[in-house]
């Protein structure tokens, strides 16, 4: 019997293993059930369902409206081709219907997953999905074997890329955007954004030169996920071409990654702290920032600077979607590479994530490294971030908390526990998180400071406890 769960977003196995038919119509079965008990009968919602790249993504859309139109009788639309996440989240909420999308995002190819969407355009939060786990595991005591015809083609095939893109055209200065002088190269790392991102430049007679654009389950061999280690070609492409920057998205078109014009990689971190920035001063943006407890101390300050009010959180977007849903949002964002801004979705969007990025270097008519020496000279300090992943299927030696909290007990400033164990050092100008990752069996710690050489300490000090 699978061990079905729910981490920080959405349920992920290894394909044709856990990740099989028999266990998505289980969780199929038990979304039914949460729908059937908490959405009008009178007033039933439509299912919108999209898939990455991945391997059977399709298949399975089609196995899974299959279910919810012969079970659940709820009509059910699929979309035409292959649909990044945020294009699904904004369709769910634009229609005020519940969306469920197969995708692992940034995990290897040999992993599939399944999100659940609510009305609202994000991810569903702990309640919601812990009701459903329930409902999974009563199926599974229970061995439930409901009869279904699978013969049925009641859904309907859409594009929800229409209103998707009238939806950025609001938000998006398309028209300052082509003033740019910058040459834009984007490696697409086989993503779900071929066909979105590219097709929304050129609609706009943006120039750019793109690669890895075609869909491929297996991601070029690669992982898809737009950190420094994947976009090697990308950085080399902008070292050899002048007043050039890099652009990516990781499989489902989430999380973005940027290359500035001296071929550096762009932290989130300072992503957020510009495109702050730019939203408040060119964009009269109002409203809260929110970040997690894992991202930069930089923000802390940044939001103290611009006086505007600070929301933090726990790790995942759920808990970002969450404070946006309650809270008017200038912009939030996590460290991993995610963010949305208050007039957009409770959902992170590396398509809007980096057009933003184009619009803030229009605005400034600076390159984008200026705006990094400008955002860390505002600040007063250049954080430094690092992460160790611990496997936890390989360590022979439990680690607690207390391992750590001992190991600095002579350099901290306070502890918080809003989730995990954070430990503040150096009056707050350096810090660990310890937390277990919500996707993989991993044990994460987080790593920030105000230097390389304490950085440099702070992790020799961690490897003790290895």
């Amino acid at each position: 019997m699978a061990n079905i769960k729910f981490g920080t977003d959405g349920w992920r196995a290894k394909l044709d293993e856990d990740f099989n038919y028999d266990n998505i119509k289980i969780v199929v079965l038990a979304i039914i059930e949460y729908v059937n008990k908490h959405y009008s009968k009178e007033n039933k919602p439509t299912f919108f369902i999209g898939y990455d790249g991945r391997k059977h993504g399709f298949e399975f859309a089609k196995y899974t409206a299959k279910i919810i139109s012969d079970y659940g009788k709820y009509n059910v639309e699929i979309s035409k081709t292959i649909c990044p996440t945020p294009v699904l989240a904004y369709q769910t909420k634009l229609k005020n219907g519940l969306g469920i999308m197969f995708t692992a995002s940034h995990n290897p190819p040999s992993y599939q997953g399944l999100k659940f969407i609510p009305e609202y355009g994000g991810p569903a939060t702990d309640e919601i999905t812990g009701e459903i786990v329930e409902n999974i595991q009563r199926i599974q005591k229970n061995d439930i074997d409901i009869h279904l015809n699978l013969d049925n083609e009641n859904y309907k095939l859409s594009s929800f890329k229409h209103e998707y893109f009238e939806q950025l055209e609001k938000l998006i200065d398309f028209k300052k955007i082509k003033t740019l002088k910058t040459n834009i190269i984007i490696d697409f790392l086989h993503s779900a954004t071929i066909g979105y991102l590219d097709e929304l430049l050129k609609k706009h007679q943006i120039k750019f030169e793109k690669y890895n654009d075609n869909f491929d389950s297996n991601f070029g061999g690669k992982m898809p996920d737009p950190k420094p280690k994947y976009l090697k070609d990308l950085i080399i492409k902008v070292k050899n071409k002048q007043n050039t920057i890099g652009l990516s998205n990781d499989g489902d078109g989430d999380r973005f990654g940027v290359i500035n014009e001296l071929g550096e990689y762009v932290s989130p971190n300072e992503i957020m702290g510009i495109l702050l920035k730019h939203l408040i001063q060119n964009k009269a943006y109002k409203g809260s920032l929110i970040k997690t407890i894992a991202s930069s101390t930089m923000l802390n300050i940044l939001a103290y600077k611009l006086n505007i009010p600070l929301i933090e959180t726990k790790v995942g977007f759920k808990w970002l979607g969450l404070a946006m849903r309650e809270n008017e949002t200038i912009i939030a964002g996590e460290e991993s590479g995610g963010l949305s801004i208050g007039k957009h979705i409770p959902e992170k969007d590396g398509i809007i994530a980096n057009l933003l990025i184009l619009e803030a270097i229009a605005y400034a008519n600076k390159p984008l490294y200026q705006l990094q020496k400008e955002l860390n000279e505002f600040i007063g300090y250049t954080f430094i971030n690092d992460r160790i992943d611990i496997d936890l299927t390989r360590q022979s030696k439990h680690i607690s908390d207390n391992d750590f909290i001992e190991l600095f007990k002579n350099d901290t400033t306070k502890i918080s526990n809003l989730e995990g164990l954070k430990i503040h050092l150096d009056n707050d100008l350096s810090w660990i998180l310890v937390r277990k990752s919500g996707t993989e069996p991993l044990l994460r710690v987080y790593i920030e400071s105000y230097s390389q050489k304490r950085l440099h300490e702070i992790k020799e000090k961690i490897k003790i406890i290895l």
